[in-house]
C-alpha cells in the first residue's frame, strides 16, 4: 500500500507538471512528452526497489529480537526445571537417609533393652551365687562375716605396718640422698659465684732489651758486671743468641724480681758498673719490701679483713711472688678466702671468720727461713703467734687432716681450698698428660658407632660429638651422650668437670651454576 501511493502521488506530481508544460509551452511537441513519462517511470521503480528493500530489513530485524527473547525465556524455563528435579532427587535421597537411620536407632535401642535385660538376669545369678557362697564359707569356716571383716582388717594392719616401715627406710634413704645433694648444691654454687683470673709463675723471667748491643754493657769488661748483678740479687742471668731478650732463672719470685727491676733501671739509666749495680739493687730490695706490704694491706681491704697483725700482711704480701703447682698463691688464696665466706653464709656460720680462714690458710708457705714443719702446721704455729683466734689457728692447721678439726670453719677451709685448687685450669699439667688426655676423650667419642667426629675444647673441659643424621635419631642422641659421660667418669682422670655436647644436623646443599 505505501509503494502503490508513493507511485500514484509520483504520476500525480508527473502529470501536473505535464499540464503545466503543455500550458506554458504550447509549441513542445509529443516527444518531448513521452520522455518525461519514461524517466517517471524509472524513477518510481528505483524509489520502489529501495522502500522493498527497506521493508525487508525491517522484517528481519524484528524476526531476529523474537526468536533471541524466545530463546532465552526457553533456556530459563530450562534451568529453572532442572534446579526443580535436582532439589526433588536430594529430598527423596535424605529422606530414604532419615528413615535408614530411624530403622537404625530402633534397631539399637532394640539390642540395648535387651541387653539391659540380660545384664539384670546375669546380676541376680550373681547375688544369689554370692549370698550361697557366703553362707557356704560361714558354714565352712565358722566365723560370721563380720568377724572375717575384723580378722581381715588386722591382717591389713599388719601389712600396712610392714609397708610403713619400708617407707619409712625409704624417706631415711632419700633424705640421706638429699643432704648430698644439697651439700654439692652449695658447693657448687660456691664455685659458681666467685671466679678469679689464673695465674701462673714459672722459675724464668724474660727480659726485653731494645738491642743486642745492650748485652755487652750487662756482661761488662771480662763478665765484671754480670757477676755483680748475679751476686747482688742470687739470680742466674742467661746471656745467649736469644735476640733482644735476657733470661733471668732462679726459684726464687721474689729475687727474679728485683733482679728484672734492678736490670730495667741500670739499661734505662746507662750506667751499668759494680757499684751502681749494688746502688740499683739495694733500692729496688727496698721498694719491693714495701710493695708487698702494700699488697698485703690492699688484699686484706678488699676482703674485708681487718686487724691483722704487720707481719701477716707482709706474709700475704709475699704470697703474690709465690707459686703452688704452678698456680699463684695469693690468687688461690683470695679464691679460697671468698669461696669460704660464701660457703659459711649458705651454712649460717660468720662469713667473716671464714673469709679470714681461708686468707691465712697458706701463709705457711712463704716463711723468711725454711722450716722443719708442714706449711699446715707451721702456718698454725706462725697465726698463733701473732694472736689470732684458736677456730681460725686450727682451720689452717687442719686442712691438710695433719691435725684434727675442733672447729666447724676447718672443714670449710679444706672443702674450699680443694675447691680452688681442683677447679679446670687452676694448676698446670704437665704438656704430654695434657694433650694424651685430649686425645683420649676423643679417642672415647669415636669408639661409638654412627659418630662422624669429636672435638676436645675448653682445655678438655667440653667434649663436642658430631653424629650422622642417618645414622642415629634424636633419642639416641641422648642415650649417647649419658653413655660417654659415663665412661668418662668411669674411666679417666681429669679435674673439675666435662662436658659431653651430642650435636646431629641435617645439611641440604645445592649449587646455582
Amino acid at each position: 500500500m505505501s509503494v502503490l501511493y508513493y507511485i500514484i502521488i509520483a504520476l500525480l506530481g508527473v502529470a501536473a507538471g505535464a499540464g503545466v508544460t503543455l500550458l506554458v509551452q504550447q509549441q513542445s511537441g509529443k516527444s518531448r512528452a513521452r520522455i518525461l513519462v519514461e524517466e517517471a517511470e524509472r524513477e518510481a521503480e528505483v524509489l520502489k526497489k529501495n522502500k522493498l528493500l527497506e521493508a525487508r530489513e525491517q522484517e528481519m530485524k524484528i524476526k531476529n529480537e523474537a526468536e533471541k527473547t524466545a530463546s532465552q525465556r526457553l533456556s530459563k524455563v530450562q534451568s529453572a526445571e532442572a534446579r526443580i528435579k535436582q532439589r526433588e532427587l536430594q529430598l527423596n535421597q535424605q529422606q530414604s537417609e532419615n528413615q535408614r537411620t530411624k530403622n537404625d536407632l530402633e534397631s539399637q535401642k532394640n539390642a540395648l533393652e535387651n541387653r539391659k535385660m540380660q545384664l539384670d538376669a546375669k546380676a541376680e545369678e550373681v547375688e544369689e551365687v554370692r549370698r550361697k557362697a557366703l553362707e557356704e564359707l560361714e558354714h565352712i569356716s565358722g566365723l560370721t562375716a563380720e568377724q572375717a571383716k575384723e580378722k581381715l582388717v588386722e591382717s591389713m594392719r599388719d601389712e600396712a605396718k610392714t609397708a610403713a616401715a619400708a617407707y619409712i627406710n625409704d624417706i631415711m634413704d632419700e633424705a640421706k640422698m638429699t643432704a648430698n645433694k644439697e651439700a654439692k648444691k652449695i658447693v657448687v654454687q660456691s664455685i659458681q659465684r666467685v671466679a678469679s683470673e689464673t695465674a701462673i709463675e714459672n722459675s724464668v723471667t724474660v727480659f726485653h732489651i731494645d738491642s743486642d748491643e745492650i748485652k755487652g754493657r750487662i756482661i761488662g769488661r771480662e763478665g765484671r758486671n754480670i757477676r755483680a748483678l748475679e751476686a747482688a740479687t742470687g739470680i742466674e742471668i742467661i746471656v745467649d743468641d736469644t735476640p733482644e731478650a735476657i733470661v733471668l732463672s732462679g726459684f726464687d719470685p721474689v729475687r727474679r724480681e728485683i733482679a728484672r727491676l734492678a736490670l730495667h733501671q741500670l739499661v734505662t739509666d746507662g750506667r751499668i758498673h759494680p757499684a751502681r749495680i749494688e746502688e740499683v739493687v739495694a733500692k729496688v730490695r727496698k721498694q719491693i719490701e714495701e710493695e708487698i706490704i702494700e699488697t698485703g694491706k690492699r688484699t686484706a681491704i678488699d676482703l674485708g679483713i681487718h686487724g691483722l697483725h704487720p707481719d701477716l700482711i707482709r706474709i700475704v704480701g709475699k704470697m703474690k711472688y709465690r707459686s703452688s703447682y704452678g698456680q699463684n698463691l695469693l690468687q688461690h688464696s683470695r679464691e679460697t678466702a671468698n669461696l669460704c665466706a660464701v660457703m659459711a653464709s649458705e651454712l649460717g656460720l660468720n662469713p667473716k671468720r671464714a673469709r679470714r680462714a681461708g686468707l691465712l690458710h697458706d701463709i705457711g708457705k712463704v716463711p723468711d727461713e725454711e722450716p722443719e714443719l708442714p706449711h699446715a702446721l707451721f702456718g698454725m704455729k706462725l697465726a698463733e703467734k701473732y694472736k689470732e683466734k684458736p677456730d681460725i689457728c686450727n682451720a689452717i692447721g687442719a686442712h691438710h687432716d695433719e691435725i684434727e678439726m675442733t672447729s666447724l670453719l676447718a672443714p670449710i677451709v679444706q672443702v674450699c681450698d680443694a675447691i680452688s685448687g681442683a677447679r679446670p685450669g687452676a694448676r698446670r699439667e704437665i704438656v704430654e698428660a695434657y694433650i694424651k688426655r685430649l686425645k683420649d676423650l676423643e679417642q672415647l667419642a669415636l669408639s661409638y658407632p654412627g659418630v662422624v667426629k669429636t672435638y676436645a675444647i675448653q682445655a678438655g673441659r667440653e667434649l663436642r660429638v658430631i653424629v650422622g643424621a642417618d645414622k642415629i635419631d634424636d633419642v639416641e642422641t641422648e642415650r649417647l651422650s649419658t653413655e660417654i659421660a659415663r665412661r668418662i667418669q668411669d674411666e679417666m682422670t681429669y679435674p673439675g668437670q666435662v662436658k659431653i655436647t651430642v650435636i646431629r644436623e641435617t645439611r641440604s646443599v645445592s649449587y646455582a651454576k
